[in-house]
C-alpha cells in the first residue's frame, strides 16, 4: 500500500463508520391497502417495524394516491405512526379538508421536530403503522383504498442503547472498530516500510 493511498483508505473507513450511525428510512408501499374502520378497529391493516430501542421518529413524507368510496370522504383516509403501546405517535390525513368521495393524489413532508411532534418508540424498538378511516360510515366496506405510492419514515437510533449480541460476545461500537482497524493498518504499513528499507 502506498503512502498516498493511505489517506483515501482512512477517509473511506471513517465514512463507513459515520454512515453506520444513521439508519436507512422505512419505505412503505401503500398499493392496495384498504381503509376500513376507525382507529383501533381490529380489521385495520397494521404493520410493525423494529427500529431499535428508544429510536426517535424524525421525518415522515408521503406521495400517495387514494380513493374514497361514497359516502366516505377523502378527508377520512388516514394512517397513524405510533409506538407499540399506542401511547405516543402522530396521525396523518393526506386528504385533510377534502370532504368528498373520489380519487386524489397527495404529497407532503413533515419534519416532526419542527412541529413539536417527534417521538420515541419504547424499549421494545417497535414502530407501529395503522391504516384506518377517521369515520366509519358503515355503508361501504372498505371505505376507501390506497391505490399507489409510498410513505417514508425516517428515524434516528438511540446511540446510548448498547447492542447486546448475546452472551460471551463483545462487539465494538463502529467508532471503536474504526480506530482498531486504522491502528492495525498503520502497524502493517509501518512493518512493510521497515522491511522495504532493510532490503535496500
Amino acid at each position: 500500500m502506498s503512502l498516498s493511498s493511505l489517506p483515501k483508505l482512512l477517509a473511506s473507513l471513517s465514512f463507513f463508520a459515520c454512515s453506520s450511525l444513521f439508519a436507512a428510512p422505512i419505505v412503505i408501499n401503500v398499493a392496495g391497502i384498504q381503509s376500513i374502520g376507525e382507529f383501533g378497529d381490529a380489521a385495520n391493516p397494521v404493520f410493525t417495524y423494529n427500529v431499535g430501542a428508544n429510536a426517535t421518529i424524525t421525518n415522515v413524507s408521503y406521495s400517495v394516491n387514494v380513493t374514497a368510496f361514497s359516502p366516505s370522504y377523502l378527508s377520512e383516509i388516514s394512517f397513524a405512526i405510533t409506538d407499540s403501546g399506542v401511547s405516543d405517535g402522530v396521525l396523518f390525513t393526506p386528504g385533510f379538508e377534502d370532504d368528498n368521495a373520489g380519487t386524489a393524489s397527495y404529497t407532503a413532508t413533515t419534519i416532526l421536530a419542527d412541529e413539536g411532534l417527534s417521538f420515541s418508540v419504547g424499549a421494545d424498538g417497535i414502530l407501529r403503522v395503522e391504516f384506518y378511516d377517521a369515520f366509519d360510515d358503515g355503508a361501504v366496506n372498505p371505505d376507501g383504498i390506497w391505490n399507489f405510492g409510498t410513505i417514508t419514515i425516517a428515524f434516528e437510533p438511540d446511540v446510548d442503547v448498547p447492542v447486546d449480541p448475546g452472551p460471551g460476545t463483545d462487539v465494538p461500537e463502529p467508532a471503536s472498530a474504526l480506530l482498531l482497524g486504522v491502528g492495525a493498518l498503520a502497524m502493517g504499513y509501518g512493518r512493510r516500510r521497515r522491511a522495504a528499507k532493510a532490503v535496500h
